[in-house]
């Protein structure tokens, strides 16, 4: 490494996340200057130290940094001596402010748009204005970085050669297990973004809707100071869990592909399954098609309608 690329590096040193340091940026120079567009800055999702030094100079440049939570951005910005103005571009302003920014980008302006954490887009506001500046033919920059399920995935042990980002899971039991039966006989790595305060309620479904032995991985505060990774079978890492007080911080589920064998026959029928509860568990009708109506996410009323019509 020669001399001015060490001090380009050590000049973006910082420590941990949390702890408050200046950092200065290398010099730019004339070549360097951006061209008008807009620049989609992957910024850290956790740890300062993994900001590029390609996004610190694009938020230098640009003319106006577009985000979702000004006062987290300006604590990004102030810790690397940017200046550049910052502005709200959330999920409850964004259909007004993306025709604003578009407008300000067909006149020539370099704007940045950033989420809180990671690459904007992901699970994040971004898309609108990112089609709108192409169908207006104004050029789009990504600028790559951190992303919290890439990370996640690279070092959580689960197959890397096929898997799918899915987002977060819906907040109701009902649904989520609907989403979850969808990869039911999955031969991918599937990830999903989860809140803290729903993981436990969540890897329940994942026991009911996929099975107990099925692979899992949960990651949570991901390149902070308390980083952990849970690896097991669904029912291990649900056990984990439920013996903690309180879980805190972002967190990554990634679900592991489907045994070969497993899972391929269809799901029994509404009847079949009523008719198996009450003869396994020694259960009343009523009580068994409660629990077979449980498992599939859905009502006891839409499970009544739906064996009702299979008898037809």
């Amino acid at each position: 490494m020669d001399s001015s690329l060490r001090a380009a590096t050590s000049s973006l040193s910082t420590p941990l996340c949390g702890r408050r340091t200046s950092a200065t940026l290398p010099p730019m120079t004339a070549e360097a200057l951006l061209a008008p567009g807009l620049y989609l800055v992957a910024t850290p999702i956790g740890n300062l130290e993994d900001m590029t030094l390609r996004a610190a100079r694009v938020l230098k440049q640009a003319d106006l940094i577009a985000c979702e939570d000004t006062r987290h951005t300006q604590k990004l910005l102030n810790h690397f001596g940017i200046t550049t103005r910052a502005i709200s571009y959330h999920e409850h302003n964004e259909a007004s402010r993306a025709a604003e920014l578009i407008e300000r980008l067909a006149h020539g302006a370099r704007i940045a748009i950033l989420s809180d954490a990671g690459t904007p887009g992901i699970s994040d506001p971004g898309f609108r204005l990112v089609s709108l500046a192409i169908q207006r033919g104004i050029t789009v920059v990504s600028i790559p970085g951190s992303t919290a399920f890439v990370t996640a995935l690279v070092a959580s042990g689960l197959p890397l050669e096929l898997f799918s980002f899915r987002g977060f899971l819906p907040p109701k039991s009902g649904a989520r297990r609907r989403e979850l039966e969808k990869i039911r006989i999955s031969s991918s790595t599937e990830i999903f973004y989860e809140a803290p305060h729903r993981i436990r309620e969540t890897l329940e479904d994942v026991v009911e809707a996929l099975g107990p032995q099925r692979p899992v991985v949960v990651a949570r505060e991901l390149t902070k100071i308390h980083e952990e990774f849970l690896r097991g079978t669904a029912e291990q890492v649900l056990g984990s869990l439920k013996t903690r007080d309180d879980i805190k911080g972002e967190i990554v589920l990634l679900i592991g592909a489907a045994m070969e064998g497993e899972n391929q026959s269809p799901p029994l029928s509404i009847r079949n399954r009523v008719e198996q509860i009450m003869r396994e568990e020694k259960l009343g009708e009523k009580n068994a098609l409660k629990k077979a109506a449980k498992e599939r996410g859905i009502s006891k009323s839409e499970a009544y309608r739906e064996m009702q019509r299979k008898q037809r």
